[in-house]
């Protein structure tokens, strides 16, 4: 009987299988087709994605990079509840020796810190808002099903329509947030953000992540929402993020004169178990 060692962790309940390399070439199976497996929540050990560091140099000159992938299969260019949970299993296993580094992405490099209050601090890097670069091809309105939306789109190295309302964001994400991810205005589909104001320091969130559905907590989606509500002038620059997963806390100095600001997403990491799986 062949098994290999895992760890299971979440960020405010986005939860991630952390596998070493040496442990995932015992499967055999290329990484797409072993992430639909391992993050079935009937058939594997359940996850909205699954993580594989990465120690081989790079030309990036990062510390460390990693694979990332989806539950349904398919590679995120960032993660941020994500990346919280890497940056504390790189360190606690010893694959780096500082806490503060740098890690190689598919968005570029990003930067963790583990903070001695428990909390991870993760430079998520300037947001992007350029049309051909988020990618989007679209007006400000959305039409889904019966409703039309005002839309903020933004990527955070992935892809984001951000939407403002008064309603219930959960029932709103639920509803159409399947419909907007495959909306042609994003030809690489896009993750659904639906922000309720509650002050000018505070938000609630729901998402519906591309190529997950509904989570507990999207922290590039977070980031998303606060740029978003920065440049509508609905909330200052630092902001506590209510996802339904618990809290984060998004910091961005930027306006609609300076988007050239670094973002920075500060909160938990956690580990659920470690296991062995029988493959």
């Amino acid at each position: 009987m062949k098994t290999i060692k895992l760890t299971k962790m979440h960020g405010c309940g986005n939860d991630f299988v952390i596998i070493d390399y040496p442990e995932y070439e015992k499967t055999g199976m290329k990484m797409a087709e072993f992430a639909k497996k391992i993050c079935d929540r009937h058939f594997g050990v359940g996850a909205d994605g699954l993580i594989i560091p990465n120690c081989d140099k790079n030309d990036s000159g990062a510390d460390i990079s990693w694979y990332f992938y989806n539950s349904d299969g398919s590679t995120a260019q960032m993660c941020g509840n994500g990346m919280r949970c890497f940056a504390k299993y790189a360190y606690d296993n010893k694959l780096v020796d500082k806490k503060a580094f740098s890690v190689q992405t598919l968005a570029g490099i990003i930067k963790p810190e583990l903070l001695d209050n428990g909390l991870i601090k993760v430079n998520m890097g300037k947001p992007i808002l350029e049309d051909k670069k988020i990618p989007f091809w679209g007006e400000r309105k959305i039409t889904a099903l019966d409703k039309e939306f005002e839309i903020t789109p933004v990527s955070m190295g992935n892809p984001h329509c951000v939407i403002i309302t008064e309603d219930d964001p959960m029932e709103l994400a639920e509803k159409y947030g399947p419909v907007i991810e495959k909306h042609e205005y994003f030809p690489e589909k896009t993750n659904v953000e639906f922000v309720r104001v509650k002050s000018n320091m505070e938000i609630d969130m729901r998402v519906y992540e591309r190529g997950c559905g509904i989570t507990l907590a999207c922290g590039t989606g977070a980031c998303a929402s606060v740029v978003a509500c920065v440049l509508n002038n609905l909330t200052e620059k630092k902001v506590k993020v209510n996802l339904l997963g618990g809290p984060v806390f998004v910091e961005w100095q930027g306006s609609k004169d300076d988007t050239e600001q670094d973002i920075y997403l500060i909160g938990s990491a956690n580990y659920s178990f470690f296991a062995e799986y029988v493959l």
